[in-house]
């Protein structure tokens, strides 16, 4: 038993966004410190069969942090020292915003799931670039970005663009155009919308350049998605974001409320969209969307995700969710017979 299954029932006790909040100042206080040490001593898989090379970039392990965990880009460093091979930060917007009212994150333990509509409360891409500026992190970094919420859709490019260029100290960018919590925001995965908004990105720098979709799309806006991704040579799709529709199965009291539902109830779907892009296109997946274990990361990299990310599974899992499921892709990999995480990228397609 991991010492955070003693401590999770005592973090349940608290609203999710405070123990959010305090698990977030914990790993703050941790970083710069000697127990970085420690924690990479614990946490870290050091194998060269899981280390992987994507979009230009180097990663240790296939397994990041999502989006969403560290909107502030405030401790990527620690989460590094968990044994993530990535961390992406945000989402990120031009403006500083509060976000929804609270509450607006709420767990479902009956289901592992959490359903959130923070509305990308974020510290502003002022104060974030700034930070990824003076931050020094040993993995990649990805910097998610959104629209601010008071920008009318038709001045969304340049709202994207000016995020950019103050957080241009990240590894790679993510064009957020799927996030259900944002009036609006949706309607930006249509082409003409998505044209304009990569366009401008591509003018002004930004690579390696990534769009993460929703799982509510249909198949035909998918593929006109990844027309677009083709025609502007993007370097990787993120499939997928939270999705507002309830599966009749969920059991858990919050079920009913508003907002993304993320975790266990998304997992099947989404390793069903990461391969359908994957079977449409030869740009990079990333595979998001219930990864709790290894044996659901390797169902992704199978599917042909050539990383996979998580949230909702290191809230459930606690810290030694990386490290759990890196062991549990080489036991895998050693299985199956392949000689890398990369060989077992897209084997069921």
């Amino acid at each position: 038993m991991h010492a955070y299954d003693l401590l999770k029932p005592l973090a349940f006790r608290l609203p999710a966004e405070t123990a959010h909040s305090a698990a977030h100042t914990l790993l703050d206080a941790i970083q710069h410190t000697r127990f970085e040490r420690a924690l990479a001593t614990r946490y870290a898989v050091d194998d060269e069969r899981l280390h992987t090379k994507v979009f230009g970039l180097d990663f240790p392990t296939p397994v990041g942090v999502a989006a969403g965990f560290d909107k502030n880009a405030e401790v990527p460093r620690t989460l590094s020292k968990l044994g993530f091979g990535h961390v992406e930060i945000g989402g990120v917007t031009a403006e500083p915003q509060e976000g929804n009212p609270r509450p607006r994150l709420f767990r479902l333990p009956a289901d592992e799931a959490l359903v959130n509509r923070m509305g990308f409360n974020n510290h502003g891409a002022d104060r974030i670039g700034d930070r990824l500026t003076r931050a020094r992190v040993d993995v990649p970094v990805g910097v998610n970005i959104g629209k601010s919420k008071a920008t009318p859709l038709d001045e969304a490019p340049a709202d994207y663009r000016y995020s950019y260029e103050h957080c241009a100290a990240g590894d790679y960018f993510v064009v957020n155009v799927s996030s259900p919590n944002t009036p609006g925001l949706r309607d930006l995965q249509n082409r003409e919308h998505l044209e304009r908004i990569l366009g401008t990105l591509q003018d002004v720098g930004a690579s390696p350049l990534l769009v993460k979709l929703s799982p509510d799309l249909t198949d035909d806006a998918i593929e006109e998605a990844l027309a677009v991704a083709e025609e502007l040579a993007l370097d990787g799709v993120i499939a997928t974001n939270t999705t507002t529709e309830r599966a009749a199965s969920l059991r858990s009291e919050n079920r009913t409320e508003e907002g993304g539902l993320s975790g266990e109830p998304l997992e099947a779907r989404a390793t069903r969209m990461v391969k359908f892009v994957a079977k449409r296109t030869d740009i990079p997946v990333i595979g998001v969307g219930g990864v709790s274990s290894a044996e659901g990361a390797y169902r992704k990299v199978r599917a042909g995700a050539s990383l996979v990310q998580l949230y909702t599974g290191l809230i459930y899992r606690g810290p030694a969710i990386a490290r759990d499921i890196n062991r549990g892709l080489l036991e895998r990999l050693e299985r199956d017979g392949f000689a890398s995480v990369t060989d077992a990228v897209g084997a069921d397609l």
